[in-house]
């Protein structure tokens, strides 16, 4: 079955940023695959824009290596890239001072297509951009405006960054991304709930024992040593990614799938999170930082050794969240989040609660209580494990397995990224897979005292060897209520 392509209105998509890291790796090959799918109607355009001096012929030559270095050869289709190359314009601009967006307002002309501002820069940026574009009269009805993680490093300075973006953007224009939520599998957990019977008469305390998101990687700082060691995994990786996850796992029903429906019910579950205090915090989570050791077959360095320096930024953090609601009371939700972990996986685990009682004795083995597990990297797919009988004569002999359903083998055709969706989300204005402004700082309410218990009760990283699963009290945390952390392979 071939996915039905529908294309958008044409656009202006400006890129601040456009020679950096994010445009190179993600953007620019994600609009390049939109134009290779047939999404773009006339007339088109991008425009990238940094401080260097570049002239358009250039920052083609750019984009033409970026789409070489992270596009699959056989995606990459000589006629479309020319005609995707020929929509590229470059103007230098410096975000600061404001030098060169008069440039910008003349290459977008008068033309009242939509205009999507990218801040593929620092957040640091986002306020003096927003003002230059506003001052420049560069902001318009159909001008929607993109903004990168994090928002903020805690809820005031979350609640600083939102203000100077909204005194330019209303609300509805402002689309704060968050990649996770573009993936297949994560709106796939939508379908999953609300498009069956099957799960979500289950999908409560009476039947669910506890639920498990990780969000692992094998990587260590690669170029981001300035950036992670201010933010650590708990401002990097639980703020956003995992509470996200979360929120979509425990959310009610909404309405409809209009925007504000979802984000509304996301946001009860943010606020129904039980706050860890001080006093909670050493027995609630775990701080860990990756020691020298052994990743991806190779020898590799501890964290301050990469670092250059010492530091007692956490590189891995995991949590016992309880969610204070009549559906999810007395379930835990273990989360957990690292760098050098021993395998590179993203997956939910939903634990369905023990049989009261097993009729088939002894020799029949061990019964296990059924898993439904949904991964969104690699290989994204879901997995319900349920008990069955072994096949053969000689008695009852009971076998956990999966029925499986992969997306590589179930879909053939290629799976876009996520960035490549999210854009064209942001093209059309719908907001759904975008966090609003209540949410995010909704995140941060809960974030901060976890951040403030640490700095209070002195709670140090812990030590773990690169490739492993972590600190061993991660371990604990969770065997402790006598349960273990899923086996991700």
């Amino acid at each position: 079955m071939t996915s039905q392509i529908i294309p958008v209105e044409p656009f202006d998509f400006i890129a601040f940023g456009g020679t950096g890291d994010l445009a190179e790796r993600k953007l620019l090959p994600a609009l390049y695959q939109r134009q290779r799918a047939g999404q773009f109607s006339e007339p088109t355009r991008i425009i990238g824009t940094s401080r260097a001096k570049m002239s358009h012929k250039e920052y083609r030559e750019f984009a033409r290596k970026a789409i070489s270095d992270h596009v699959k050869a056989a995606e990459i289709d000589p006629e479309q890239l020319e005609t995707f190359l020929a929509r590229l314009h470059y103007v230098a601009a410096d975000a600061k001072s404001g030098d060169g967006f008069d440039a910008i307002r003349k290459q977008v002309g008068e033309s009242d297509r939509i205009r999507v501002f990218y801040m593929a820069v620092a957040p640091a940026l986002f306020g003096d951009i927003a003002k230059h574009l506003k001052t420049n009269d560069l902001i318009c009805q159909n001008c929607r405006i993109v903004v990168e993680k994090p928002i903020g490093r805690d809820l005031a300075s979350a609640r600083t960054l939102n203000d100077q973006i909204g005194s330019y953007f209303d609300e509805h224009q402002i689309f704060r991304i968050d990649h996770y939520l573009g993936k297949e599998t994560v709106q796939n957990l939508m379908a999953l709930r609300f498009a069956n019977m099957l799960y979500e008469p289950l999908w409560n305390s009476a039947h669910i024992d506890h639920v498990q998101i990780t969000v692992a990687e094998t990587v260590g700082l690669e170029d981001r040593i300035g950036y992670y060691d201010r933010a650590g995994a708990l401002r990097d990786m639980a703020q956003n990614h995992i509470l996200q996850l979360l929120c979509l796992v425990a959310m009610e029903v909404p309405s409809t799938m209009d925007a504000d429906a979802v984000r509304d019910e996301k946001l009860k579950v943010l606020r129904s999170l039980k706050r860890i205090n001080g006093q909670e915090a050493p027995k609630m989570t775990v701080r860990g930082q990756y020691r020298a050791g052994a990743s991806a077959g190779g020898a590799v360095k501890g964290y301050q050794e990469e670092l250059g320096s010492q530091s007692s930024t956490e590189t891995f953090v995991a949590i016992k969240a309880e969610i204070e609601n009549w559906r999810w009371a007395g379930v835990p939700f273990y989360l957990r989040t690292g760098k050098r972990l021993a395998t590179r996986v993203s997956e939910i685990v939903i634990e369905f609660k023990h049989i009261p009682h097993s009729i088939f004795g002894e020799n029949a083995g061990r019964i296990l209580a059924n898993q439904l597990v949904i991964r969104l990297q690699p290989d994204e797919g879901v997995k319900q494990w349920i008990m069955i009988k072994d096949p053969g004569p000689g008695g009852m002999r009971l076998r956990n397995i999966a029925l499986d359903m992969s997306f590589a083998q179930s879909f053939q055709e290629r799976n876009p990224d996520a960035y490549e969706r999210l854009v064209m989300d942001v093209v059309r204005g719908n907001q759904t897979l975008f966090m609003r402004r209540d949410e995010v700082e909704a995140a941060w309410k809960w974030i901060d005292p976890i951040q403030g218990a640490w700095a209070e009760n002195l709670q140090e990283a812990q030590g773990y060897t690169a490739g492993t699963w972590g600190p061993s009290s991660a371990i604990a945390l969770i065997e402790r209520d006598g349960r273990t952390w899923h086996e991700s392979t």
